[in-house]
């Protein structure tokens, strides 16, 4: 039957979003916010989170409003009104206001948001708020060295938390178990709450060096530059200055398809050089560094100075290189975003398409084929009627048409000349960033080497009292005579199905099968087979258990039925000369040298005698079995390092408990 449709479960959800499910995949470069109001607690929930949201986007206006973000800005929106809301898989569903932004490059917008994250908690004492990226708790990783030893990623689940300007840990000794969101929050909204969650003073410290300066450090990060561009594109970074970080990224992440727009500029051309005006743009450092450090050729439609050198002129080329780039990549992303608009496409489609194939859709079809095709229209037709179509639409063709009603309006040079323009930040840091890069690198390592430090002494301190109240014999007190005796009484018991025998002698656990029980377990899995096949009565158990043997003696008999010396005389003969053969295989290797012989030492002594003496030697002087089998029991053992293993298991049945050899130690 063919398919009418795809599969409605398929459309994109906010579970790429979602914060705590494990199944739940948060996008790369992108870090997802919750704040809870204490109220959203309480039966029935209050209805003043929109007065709250009004509140907190007040607050942070004042550190946001002249801040350049690098992809998307800080944003808060209620649950209920988000497509996206981080938390939308807490089942029952709390209101809350969320957020997801994507920082890209600039890992200080991430910060950025953390730290305003931290201000809002203390702003506003009785919500509670938590931040998580690709990497997980992203909090927790930069305290990684003053964390709790139970502290993991598996651990961790609604359990990191900010309230009331500090970090928050729910205990494992209030739940033992993954707490649920809501009891989560309950719990830290109560008095006893604030004060066991709130993280060690080590976690606190570290936390805070990190986010220390912002939000001034935010605005230090504003770099302020000088460019020519085309005067539509100056109309347009006068009006929505914001729109230069899309310009910087169409620049930054071109294609080859994005390219044939830069190649004809029709939108943000400059033929002419009358059309260019100078203007000041502010961008982060890494919106200019991402422009400056690229290499680009100009169209041959845009105007470009010629190349000279000297201060002037080589200035003046700097500038309408720079200008060049940002216009190219405004053209890029003007046209990459009206035709996403009216496609409807971009990462949510994208999204759309990987869940059909994850869900079997395309039933593992040729791409391109006939089959694949009707589905993929199936699946475009029904994801143009979605809301998800319809939103994607309108986020994509936004800056399109906000900068087509820019353009509208009449635009002349004149309003660009005879403006006094800030002269251009220094941009040493660019080029000057190796102290600083080394200075953080010094500081963490040297948290990492107090890290270390620390754990050595208290690993030290535990090996010592351990050396103090053990009463372990030493190595050179063992019984290995005992231990041998143990391992030959071993070997010499019979096995059964019920195991084998450990020596009487030790102290042991014995382990009970019941047989008849154990196969009718075997016959409730594998099926009843039939009464002829099953019956294992008196008879049938002394001919199933006997049959082995008796075709082994039959054989046997069979072979005595001959009693011939002469046979006998043969047997020897071919014995001796496969012995022979034998030994002879054996001394072209070194697997002789592997064995300690019985008089090892005293032939150690003779060493003037003749090569041919001491391999006759060699040959007529037994293998010393005993200490053989010791010297491979105690190399097992020095293998294994410490940890379980075989030798240590078989030993620990007999009743013996070597202790550790400390001479490798002592050597180290």
């Amino acid at each position: 039957m063919e398919s009418a449709g795809p599969p409605k479960q398929s459309t994109p959800s906010s579970s790429s979003y979602s914060g705590g499910s494990s199944s739940s995949r948060i996008p790369e470069d992108t870090i997802i916010y919750s704040i809870f109001p204490d109220s959203s607690l309480s039966p029935p929930p209050s209805s003043s989170l929109e007065s709250l949201h009004l509140q907190i986007s007040s607050h942070i206006s004042q550190f946001t409003s002249s801040y350049i973000w690098q992809h998307h800005p800080f944003r808060l929106s209620i649950s209920s009104h988000s497509p996206k809301c981080p938390c939308s898989s807490s089942s029952p569903s709390i209101p809350h206001l969320c957020g997801a932004a994507r920082f890209g490059d600039n890992l200080d917008d991430e910060w950025f948001i953390a730290s305003l994250l931290f201000d809002i908690s203390e702003k506003f004492p009785s919500v509670t708020a938590r931040a998580c990226d690709a990497d997980g708790e992203f909090l927790l990783i930069e305290a990684a060295f003053h964390l709790p030893r139970w502290i993991s990623p598996s651990t961790t689940p609604n359990r990191v938390f900010i309230r009331r300007g500090a970090l928050c840990i729910v205990p494992r000794s209030r739940f033992p178990e993954t707490p649920s969101l809501a009891d989560a929050l309950r719990y830290l909204a109560g008095k006893e709450g604030e004060e066991e969650a709130r993280a060690p003073e080590a976690v606190q410290a570290a936390i805070r060096r990190r986010i220390k300066g912002y939000p001034e450090k935010a605005r230090l990060d504003m770099h302020r530059v000088r460019v020519r561009v085309p005067v539509c594109v100056a109309k347009v970074l006068r009006e929505e200055p914001c729109l230069i970080a899309l310009a910087v990224e169409g620049f930054y992440d071109r294609d080859v398809d994005s390219m044939k727009y830069a190649a004809k500029m029709e939108k943000f051309g400059g033929g002419r050089e009358e059309e260019m005006v100078r203007v000041s743009v502010r961008m982060s450092r890494a919106m200019y560094a991402q422009l400056v450090q690229q290499g680009f050729q100009a169209p041959r439609c845009y105007w470009m100075p010629e190349r000279r050198e000297g201060g002037g002129r080589r200035l003046e080329y700097v500038e309408a290189e720079l200008g060049m780039k940002i216009a190219c990549g405004m053209e890029m992303m003007y046209e990459h975003r009206r035709r996403e608009g009216l496609e409807g496409k971009g990462s949510t489609w994208e999204a759309y398409r990987e869940s059909l194939e994850r869900s079997g859709y395309f039933e593992c079809l040729l791409p391109g084929s006939m089959e694949y095709r009707r589905r993929m229209e199936n699946a475009m037709d029904y994801y143009r009627k979605s809301s998800v179509f319809s939103r994607t639409s309108e986020m994509m063709s936004a800056p399109v048409r906000r900068i087509d009603e820019i353009l509208a309006l009449p635009v002349s040079v004149d309003e660009f000349n005879d403006i006094d323009l800030p002269s251009s930040d220094d941009d040493s840091w660019l080029y000057n960033g190796e102290d600083e890069l080394n200075a953080a690198i010094a500081e963490r390592q040297k948290e990492m080497e107090a890290y270390e430090s620390k754990h050595r002494r208290k690993k030290s301190s535990r090996e010592q009292r351990g050396t103090n109240q053990s009463s372990s014999p030493q190595l050179d007190d063992f019984d290995f005579g005992g231990m041998v005796k143990s391992m030959q009484e071993f070997v010499s018991k019979v096995s059964s199905y019920e195991g084998a025998e450990v020596p009487k002698d030790r102290e042991s656990e014995e382990v009970e099968v019941n047989a008849e029980h154990f196969i009718k377990e075997m016959e409730s899995v594998l099926g009843h087979f039939s009464q002829e096949d099953t019956s294992f009565g008196q008879d049938s158990k002394e001919d199933y258990s006997s049959s082995s043997d008796m075709d082994f003696d039959e054989f046997e008999d069979g072979n005595d039925l001959s009693d011939d010396p002469l046979d006998e005389d043969m047997d020897d003969a071919f014995m001796n000369s496969y012995s022979n053969a034998l030994n002879e295989e054996l001394k072209q290797t070194t697997l002789k040298k592997s064995f300690i012989r019985a008089n090892e030492h005293s032939t150690n002594d003779n060493e003037g005698a003749s090569n041919a003496s001491k391999d006759t030697e060699e040959e007529l002087t037994p293998v010393d079995v005993d200490v053989n089998l010791v010297k491979s029991l105690l190399d097992s053992v020095s293998s294994q390092q410490g940890l379980p293993g075989p030798a240590t298991n078989l030993l620990g049945l007999m009743g013996f408990n070597l202790p550790q050899d400390t001479s490798a130690t002592k050597g180290k």
